[in-house]
């Protein structure tokens, strides 16, 4: 296939768009062809190999009654979401802002008898709001797994393992698992006796790794300055094994934070036994934005992103807000993120061999029947009725398939000596002779519909 023309990219580098500020909402995207053939492609190889792994895909409803989400959803989160009232009940509905939660109220209130641990796989845009000027993407396209009903190690490890594998599966060579623990930064912070307000806007520091803004706010909270070093320190411990001990000297003994720091080098073990050592770092300062996580966390990071490409963990208690706990963890790849990290804006994908097929308007049944033919066996068909007006039949063709810039060019004509043969003209035929009207300088090959099949098949071998 040719090459596509440039593909633009917005400011917040997401999909190329076609986008004008009066008639497009911000932060929403249009998806041009050779982009979307890239997305469809990496979605739908991300889905398979869930499924290799026993995890099943679940489709989700875009709206959720605000009354009903709104237990997995943290405050802030609420309050960036699109609502609006549905005219059939006259209760609030929520465009959905986050998965997971989606997901924690359908088994807790849907999947009555359903055998454990689940597997679940998913891929679905989210809609959150953000300001402008932050330059965010307000609708977020995701694919993700979650692991619900298994509380050990091996699970953790599992859903990470799950995560690398993918991503060296669509081709992401280097990149970084940033692996944490929320209960030893959250353990660190009790133990400093924030106010419960202090407290939450400490972690929200401690998500966006902003130092100067976390002293600010432990100094207001009049923490101790052997507390606020430990702390401050935690927040930026990353690297191998040696990160335990570190921590343990932190933790002092203490039961909840030990306990953290013993789950986190179990799975830490479990991953280098199982040759991921090199795409893990420790972090004990690892801290997601969203409140349900409870136990392990993860984000991954690759070269030229300067965000997280996804990211996951554990949530113990987030189903429970909706009916019953159960232990579960998983993971979101942000399919934007993830495009961009494989640098697939700049390559053009092959989708097989394409043909357009040209005949007289008189001839319209046959070009029907030819296409269909095709198509069927699996070949990107395009078909055009032309009307030569007394001109040379294989020059209006030529003149189409220039137009539609399309390699193979199939003419159906009265001069075939049966039904069942059409003429071919190839790229190397037909951009020679484009604007020339000497009929002698184009080669043409008469062969029968069966023999081109063939030999489209033999390309098709080779289409990504």
């Amino acid at each position: 296939m040719a090459s596509a023309p440039p593909m633009r990219r917005t400011s917040s580098g997401q999909f190329p768009l076609l986008r004008e500020h009066s008639l497009v909402p911000i932060g929403m995207a249009t998806i041009l062809p050779e982009a979307a053939r890239h997305v469809r492609h990496l979605e739908a190889e991300l889905l398979a190999y869930f499924n290799r792994f026993g995890y099943d895909e679940i489709i989700l409803p875009t709206f959720e009654y605000l009354d009903v989400l709104a237990p997995g959803l943290e405050p802030m989160l609420l309050e960036n979401s699109y609502k609006i009232v549905d005219r059939t009940t006259g209760r609030i509905l929520l465009l959905r802002p986050d998965v997971t939660a989606q997901i924690a109220r359908t088994v807790a209130m849907g999947m009555v008898g359903t055998h454990f641990p689940l597997r679940l796989s998913y891929r679905a845009s989210v809609f959150r709001h953000e300001p402008e000027h932050v330059g965010r993407d307000r609708e977020i396209f995701q694919i993700g797994a979650e692991l619900i009903g298994a509380d050990d190690p091996s699970a953790d490890s599992e859903i990470i393992m799950l995560m690398i594998e993918c991503l060296r599966q669509v081709g992401l060579r280097s990149f970084k698992i940033s692996l944490g623990h929320v209960g030893f930064f959250k353990g660190l912070l009790i133990r400093a006796g924030l106010s419960p307000e202090g407290q939450r806007r400490a972690e929200q520091a401690a998500v966006r790794k902003d130092v100067p803004k976390l002293g600010e706010i432990l100094s207001q909270e009049r923490v101790t300055k052997r507390a606020t070093h430990g702390i401050l320190e935690a927040l930026e411990l990353c690297g191998q094994a040696d990160v335990l001990s570190k921590g343990r000297a932190l933790a002092k003994g203490e039961k909840p934070l030990v306990q953290a720091l013993d789950r986190l080098a179990s799975v830490y073990r479990l991953l280098c036994a199982t040759g991921f050592q090199e795409s893990v770092l420790l972090d004990l300062g690892e801290f997601r934005g969203f409140d349900y996580y409870d136990g392990i966390v993860f984000d991954v990071f690759t070269d030229g992103i300067g965000v997280e490409i996804g990211g996951g963990g554990r949530y113990d208690h987030l189903i429970g807000r909706f009916g019953r706990n159960l232990p579960s963890t998983g993971f979101a790849l942000s399919v934007d993120r993830l495009f961009r990290g494989l640098n697939l804006s700049e390559k053009t994908m092959s989708v097989g061999p394409e043909v357009l097929i040209v005949a007289p308007l008189g001839l319209s049944a046959r070009l029907v029947s030819v296409a269909q033919r095709l198509r069927r066996a699996g070949i990107r068909t395009v078909q055009r009725p032309v009307n030569p007006s007394g001109r040379d039949l294989i020059g209006v063709a030529v003149k189409a398939g220039l137009a539609a810039d399309i390699d193979t060019i199939v003419v159906v004509s009265v001069d075939n000596p049966t039904s069942d043969q059409v003429i071919v003209l190839h790229q190397g035929d037909y951009r020679r002779i484009a604007g020339s009207t000497g009929r002698a300088h184009i080669r043409k090959r008469t062969v029968s519909i069966e023999d081109l099949i063939a030999s489209l098949r033999v390309d098709l071998g080779g289409a990504v």
